[in-house]
Formats: structure tokens, sequence, C-alpha cells
């Protein structure tokens, strides 16, 4: 299979940090000692993919934000990675001027303009530094990979492309035309990062469609100038893919508003939903144990505990797309196994300690020599592996304490239910007003699901029964204006969207985790195990990637950047299903979706999708936004 995207980006950093050139293997030589000097977006772009002892073992002593106080190393060569705005690049300046470092590796995360080039030279000049500037290098880098398959565009300023800033209804053109360029850029950047050209599909008449023209139109200007084109010579030489291009779908999230706030069960959607999940770390706060402080005291504060989320962990790439009573029966499992080898250890320890000299200790000492000798050479594995125990014990209480909280077991079931058509146990009325289940923004999620899903909206007679009954219960109804709206000017445009027949069955209860000398207490949560749906955007990657007629997709635009002239044809080329594409999302994501393309990836052999967007949000993010479209 071709390098994933993750390792294509962290490839390219790791060039970056040994001056441009490819890191030699195995050499044993010391590496070449030099500061890292980045600004908040290349710290975004490098804190998920390399750790602090990576970049050490590349010769990264410090690293340091650009806009800090620094102080002079004068015989150490700086390697910057920051973006080309203004003040990075007075930043700079300055930094030659005071002559801060030995020698200056400026990499620019996206194409840096001629006349910003031209103000660092002059300053290098007046400097008398320009020997100090060893090499200029526009890396292309200008996005975030959070997964082997997933990628999101920025994290710093992302107000300035969010689904509120796309959706405003008093947005400027020049700022529409703004936030374009600003995410076809990023495109760009993960295209030529990944060494390839795609076609390109979109829906017509909404934002998705912008971006498709302007980036269709940049990818066409960089393939026609041919001695500067990033898609040509060594990069692509090393067959990146296999004769096929991907295929680059971009999909409006104004296409489905019920996913981004449906309450979800499977282990990573539901870290981001409830927990603080940002850039794979995740800070969980610790209860401070349960004894009661004596009256009239301060409450405890809490303290907050961060953990990596990483590619290493092996737990969690295993289990972050599994529903959340499968990944506690997991935690669990690997907790008895790591006793088990635990108490083999101690046991060897008390072997050890035989008194006396007699024959029967010698032979049993040169038995238990080897088994001690294989016990301490596992000793380091068992620590890490303590580690991630604790981690996703610690992580999985947090969340479960958030389960059964805010009933949301119970919110999941009945969301699917509304989302699939299907029949309804109880009233949306009881879940409401009923004060134990859930936070106001849990109970006017699921009213906004209800309302988006509903075929026949509501008559008004009921809408102001279920108004009254939200403010009742803390909602504030501004969000509700928004969908109104929404839902009124997208019945002009289409027809709702479809989410499959999903439906939940729930499953005896769990064996491991219900005896009772488990870590989770799992009573009264229900074990519910998904079935295989296809969300609306997943539903369409699979119209257009295996090229079926669907009324949804048929006429879906098609953009070819390597076809000469422009032809604005509908009727994609060619008639064979694709085996690589990348769905991108403008106006924000989430992990929802992510893991329904991982699902529908996993049954397709050969296949592989990479999923990305705008910017990554969970469903209380998404609430304020739409809350703030909808201020009257």
């Amino acid at each position: 299979m071709a390098a994933s995207i993750r390792e294509k980006q962290t490839a390219a950093l790791k060039r970056m940090l040994n001056f441009n050139a490819p890191p030699l293997k195995n050499t044993t030589a010391e590496p070449v000692w030099k500061v890292l000097i980045y600004d908040r977006f290349g710290q975004d772009i490098i804190s998920p993919l390399l750790s602090v002892k990576e970049l050490r073992d590349m010769g990264i002593t410090l690293h340091l934000l650009l806009h800090s106080d620094r102080d002079p190393i004068p015989d150490v060569p700086a390697i910057y990675f920051v973006m080309p705005t203004e003040e990075n690049t007075d930043r700079i300046c300055q930094d030659l001027r005071n002559q801060l470092y030995e020698s200056y590796y400026l990499n620019f995360i996206s194409a840096i303009s001629r006349s910003k080039l031209e103000d660092i030279a002059s300053a290098a000049l007046a400097a008398n530094a320009v020997n100090q500037v060893t090499k200029v290098f526009d890396q292309y880098l200008n996005f975030i990979t959070l997964e082997d398959d997933m990628f999101i565009l920025c994290n710093q300023n992302k107000e300035h492309i969010s689904y509120h800033a796309i959706n405003k209804p008093d947005i400027m053109d020049t700022d529409m035309e703004a936030i374009m360029d600003t995410i076809v850029d990023s495109l760009f950047c993960f295209f030529v990062t990944l060494g390839a050209v795609p076609i390109i599909r979109c829906p017509r008449g909404n934002a998705a469609e912008m971006v498709a023209v302007k980036l269709d139109k940049k990818l066409r200007e960089n393939l026609r100038d041919a001695r500067n084109s990033l898609f040509t010579g060594d990069t692509m030489g090393t067959g990146q893919f296999s004769f096929q291009r991907p295929l680059f779908v971009l999909a409006d999230r104004n296409l489905d508003l019920a996913t981004p706030l449906h309450h979800t069960w499977t282990y990573q959607a539901l870290i981001h939903d409830v927990l603080d999940f940002h850039l794979n770390r995740v800070s969980v706060e610790e209860s401070q144990g349960s004894e009661a402080s004596p009256a009239g005291a301060r409450p405890k504060k809490k303290n907050k505990k961060s953990y990596d989320l990483t590619g290493a962990d092996k737990f969690w790439q295993k289990h972050k797309g599994s529903p959340f009573p499968e990944v506690a029966e997991a935690v669990q499992e690997e907790l008895d196994t790591y006793r088990a080898q635990e108490d083999e250890v101690k046991h060897l320890k008390s072997i050890m300690g035989l008194e006396g000299e007699d024959d029967g200790a010698i032979s049993m000492l040169s038995d238990n020599t080897a088994k001690l000798t294989s016990a301490v050479s596992s000793l380091p594995e068992l620590l890490e592996k303590k580690r991630l125990i604790d981690l996703h014990t610690n992580v999985a209480t947090a969340v479960l304490d958030h389960i059964k909280s805010r009933k949301l077991d119970v919110y999941f079931e009945y969301e699917e239910k509304l989302m699939s058509k299907s029949t309804l146990d109880k009233s949306l009325l009881d879940i409401i007003s009923d004060p134990d289940a859930g936070t106001a923004e849990d109970k006017m999620r699921l009213f906004l699901i209800y309302y988006i899903t509903s075929q026949q909206p509501p008559s008004e007679a009921d809408l102001e029964q279920y108004k009254k009954a939200l403010v009742d219960a803390g909602c504030g109804l501004s969000s509700l204006n928004y969908i109104k709206q929404w839902k009124a000017f997208t019945k002009m445009a289409a027809t709702p969207a479809n989410y499959g027949s999903s439906g939940v069955k729930p499953m005896g209860l769990f064996s491991r985790v219900m005896n009772t000398g488990s870590q989770f207490v799992m009573e009264g949560v229900k074990n519910l195990v998904l079935k295989q749906h296809n969300l609306p955007v997943t539903r369409i990657l699979d119209n257009l990637m295996e090229i079926k007629s669907n009324p949804e997709t048929d006429d879906y635009r098609y953009f070819d950047p390597k076809m000469l002239r422009g032809s604005e044809s509908s009727i994609p080329r060619n008639k064979n299903p694709f085996q690589e594409a990348i769905v991108f999302v403008v106006g924000g994501g989430n992990y929802i979706e992510y893991q329904n393309l991982v699902d529908y990836t996993k049954a397709r052999q050969g296949k592989r999708v990479l999923y990305g967007c705008s910017e990554l949000f969970n469903a209380g993010q998404f609430m304020k936004q739409l809350s703030q479209l909808g201020q009257k």
C-alpha cells in the first residue's frame, strides 16, 4: 500500500529538520545540533506528528516560538518553520539584525510571496547576514494530519473559515473570496504533499463548488508551468499512487447538519464529544478521591491531566472506532492480563529470596535465573503497557461518568431511531422535560435532530409546546431559529438527507464488565451495538467512487486539472471505479463521519479513503456557531 498522508507529512518534516536533505537511515554519527523556531501554525502541524523525543533524536535541542523573547545562540544553526505572514517576516528580519544564530534555514509553511521575500533579502543585506541565510524553502505543509487517513486545515484562526464564517447572511464577497483562498491554499499544500493531482467532484451552488473551481484553477496553473511544477520530477517519480489518480469529493456541511449534532457511541467520537480533545491530546479532570471535605471548606481544585492518543498506542488504534461498552471490556481485559504478568514477577522475587544453601535451592535458582532474565527484559514493555492501561482506564472512566450522568446512551439510541425513521418508544417531550436526562445542550441537540430529520415540520401548536419545554429546560432557542431558516431554504433546493436504515440493537449485558470486580461500574448503561449504515457523506462518496448513477450525485460537477482545456462537463471521463478517494467537508467535520468512512472502507478490499475538513468541531462547538447564526 502506498504511504499514508501521515507518513508523508512526517517524512517531509524530518527532511526539513535535516536541513532539507533526506535523513540518513542507519548512521551512528551524532546529529547536528540545532534550534527550531516555529509559530503557532508550525507548532500545530508538528505536535501531532513528532514527539519531543523524536525532535531530540533529530538534533533539535531547543524549540521556541517565533514571537517569544529568545536569547542569541551565536554558534548554532536555526531552522524556522513559520507561515509567511507580515509579522513573521518582520520578526525574522529583526532576528537577522540581532544576529541571533549562526545560520538561518527559512521554511515557510505555505508559499511566500515575492514581495515578502524581497523584504527579508533587504533586511539580510542591511544586517550583513546574507551568507548566514543558508536556505529558503516553501514547504507546502499548510494542513494538520491527525490520523493516517484524516487531516484538518488549521487550528489557529479557524474561526476565519468556520461554518459560521461561510454561512453568515451578511458576508461580503471579498470576505468569501478570502475564506475560499485560505481553504484552497491548504488543499493545494495537501495535494503537493500527497504527490497526486486529483479528479475533483463537487455539488453545485454552494461553498464546496467555489472551492472546487479555485482549486482546479490553482492546480492547472501549477501543472502548466512545467519548469516550476510541484507535481513532476523527483516527487512524483516515487510512484506514490498506482496509475490511477485519486478522486477528490468536496462536500458542503449544509448537506447534513444532523450528524455533527448527533450523540455518538464510539470511543474516539465520544472522547471528542464529552472531553476536551484537541489535536490528538485529551485533557481529563482528575477526581480528588471521594472523601468529603469538611463543611465550609473550599472545594478542592481539580487537577487536569493530559494524555496523547497517538498512532503508537496499539490499544487506541484498535479500539478508537469501537462502541464504548466494547472498549470498557477491552480495557478490563488488558488490566487482567497485566496483573497476571505482574504477579508472576512478584512470585519470582519471593523465590529468589531463598535462605539456606541446600541443593534444591541451587537447582531452583538456575531454573529461575532464566525466568528472571526474561522478566527483566520484558520490564520496559510491561511499564509501557501499564502506562497505556492507566491512560485508557482514566479516559474511559471520565467518558463513562458523562454517559451515566447525562444518559447519553438513551440520547444516542433515540437519535438513531429518529435518523432512521423507525418507531419511537417514548415521546420527545418526555425526554426534554425529564430533569435527569442530560444537559440543556443535550436536549437541544436532540430536538434539532428531530427537526432536521422530520419529513413534515411540527405544527405551530406542537412547536410552541416543544419550545416551552426547551426553555424550561434552560435551552436558548437561537440555534433553532437558524435551523428553521436553513430548512426552509433547503426545502427549495433539495430533498432532506437520508441517513440510511441504521438501527441499534441492545445486546445482552457485557459479561466481563458486569462482574463485580471490574474497574467500570456499567450497570444501567445500555450495551448498544451499531449496525453498519452509511451517513450522507459516505453515501455520496460511494456513488462517486463506484460511479453509480444516483439523482443525489448525478449533477455533481467534474474537474480534471490535467485536461488542457478546462471543459465544463459533468460527464466523468473514466468509467472505472476509483481505488483511492479523499472526502473533504467545507464548513467543518467530525469524528462520527470519519469513523463512518473508516468502516465503509474496511468493508472494501484495496480501497483507500481519506477524510478531511476545514475544521474539526464537536456538537457543543457546532451548536455555538448555529446559535450565533440564529441570533436575531
